[in-house]
């Protein structure tokens, strides 16, 4: 792709971060790494300002350079998906497959998120 597909996909998934900031139910994190990752392949410069940002800039750069995840980003995200699952399996009348499913992508989703590298603190 050429650099201002990825700096148009960057500021997207910037805008969709800082929606995210205000919505409860819409991450924040996930779409400042999609940025990120889009404007280290376009733009010097707002991949310096993402990196800078005085509250992201941390957790973005410890993803950057390690694939690292803070220890409390790791509860959070795990307990959240528990939770998920255990409203799944109470509101939604499904087949015991489609549970079992839920619960196998559910569990790689965790497996992924509690093997990466521990931030020291973000």
């Amino acid at each position: 792709m050429s650099r201002p597909v990825f700096t148009a996909l960057g500021v997207f998934f910037t805008l969709l971060g800082i929606i995210g900031a205000f919505l409860p139910v819409m991450p924040t994190t996930v779409f400042l790494i999609g940025a990120l990752y889009c404007f280290t392949r376009s733009s010097p410069k707002l991949e310096q300002w993402l990196l800078n940002h005085p509250k992201y800039g941390a957790t973005l750069s410890a993803w950057q350079k390690n694939g690292a995840i803070s220890k409390r980003t790791k509860c959070i995200a795990c307990c959240s998906m528990l939770l998920s699952f255990i409203a799944f399996c109470v509101f939604v009348n499904a087949p015991i497959y489609a549970h079992g499913g839920v619960a196998l992508f559910m569990g790689i989703g965790a497996y992924f998120v509690i093997t990466r590298p521990d931030s020291i603190k973000v």
